[in-house]
């Protein structure tokens, strides 16, 4: 019997590619999403779920369900028996966390509690924790290796992975059966290689590549770049970008670590590249052969110079390695904005 493994927030864009992944490597995902940032497609199903069946010619057990919902969360523990949880669930968008601090801290705060007291009153005891690099703050040095310190955080957001991470490494220290991968990721982007699945934000972007292609594919007139003053190579923020497919194989690796009754660890997911917001237009008006217009505007608040991983770490313990290049991730993701111009709301992608 293949291991049930429950993916909280399974339909977002890492949660899509990390249940194509878990599928491929033999496991059987059970997906919640609240479609908070997720598009339904047929059948009260996600499009983005739907897609997955698709290409890989599946069927995928899937959940409208809310973390904030305790008895519903109990009622899905008492009728399935996981192996394992990869928990990606929860608000994400750092200026929107700076605007609304409260909203982010009951949600994610909230969500991750109930989930982990249920894993514990049903004894599934195996954690993947979707985390960020956010929770580094503002970079003391670079590249940001795992030993850096955590919680200098510059945003609500970032506290909010912040302190999840301290809730789950707190609780694996009291309970010694417990395991749990908390995983900092980088920038995701990029696109599966189908065209079928990508990043489909709802409303404006908040994250700088979705919104690039958006201006390309001329569902946005022009990218506001915010900040040109930063002490970088051309003025503008550079951040690390790593292929989203990249990074659901990461969280395979880490679901195969936690076998080690390896206690609690962190990992940082990334390529150990940095990349400017400049490069990266000129990135993208390489993919898609159009010309991007963008505008300089002030910086953001909570936003910082650089951010780039050390990722060393992750290739010694979880024999992981990041493999796509910033021409292979620009590639994929203007193949999934041009086959799907509006998002998922295309119902079926041309």
């Amino acid at each position: 019997m293949a291991e049930k493994v429950l993916v909280t927030g399974g339909a977002g864009y890492i949660g899509s590619h990390c249940v194509l992944e878990l599928i491929e490597a033999g496991y059987q995902p059970v997906v919640v999403d609240n479609f908070s940032n997720a598009v339904k497609g047929g059948g009260d199903v996600p499009e983005s779920i739907s897609r997955i069946e698709r290409i890989l010619d599946t069927s995928i057990e899937f959940h409208e369900l809310d973390l904030l919902d305790r008895p519903g969360l109990e009622k899905l523990f008492k009728k399935h028996s996981f192996s394992a949880v990869m928990h990606f669930a929860g608000l994400k968008a750092v200026g929107e966390s700076v605007e609304q601090p409260l909203r982010y801290y009951r949600v994610n705060l909230t969500a991750s509690l109930n989930l982990l007291e249920v894993m514990q009153a049903h004894r599934v005891h195996n954690l993947v924790f979707s985390s960020s690099a956010t929770v580094y703050g503002d970079p003391q040095h670079l590249p940001i290796n795992e030993q850096h310190p955590v919680g200098g955080c510059t945003n609500p957001y970032g506290k909010t992975k912040y302190f999840i991470e301290e809730m789950i490494k707190d609780h694996c220290k009291a309970e010694k059966d417990w395991n749990a991968v908390l995983l900092r990721y980088f920038n995701p982007i990029g696109a599966h290689s189908s065209g079928l699945i990508g990043e489909d934000p709802q409303g404006i972007p908040n994250n700088l590549l979705p919104y690039v292609a958006q201006v390309a594919i001329g569902r946005r007139n022009c990218l506001s770049v915010f900040g040109n003053d930063y002490d970088t190579l051309d003025g503008t923020g550079v951040r690390d970008y790593i292929h989203v497919v990249d990074l659901a194989k990461g969280h395979i690796a880490a679901l195969k670590k936690l076998k080690d009754d390896c206690g609690c660890k962190a990992y940082n997911l990334g390529t150990g590249q940095g990349y400017s917001v400049l490069q990266m237009v000129k990135a993208v008006e390489k993919a898609s052969g159009r010309k991007i217009s963008y505008k300089i505007a002030p910086r953001r608040e909570g936003d910082i110079a650089s951010c780039y991983a050390d990722p060393r770490l992750a290739e010694k313990e979880l024999g992981w390695k990041a493999e796509f290049g910033l021409e292979r991730m620009c590639e994929d993701l203007w193949r999934w904005q041009s086959m799907n111009p509006t998002g998922f709301s295309n119902g079926t992608a041309s």
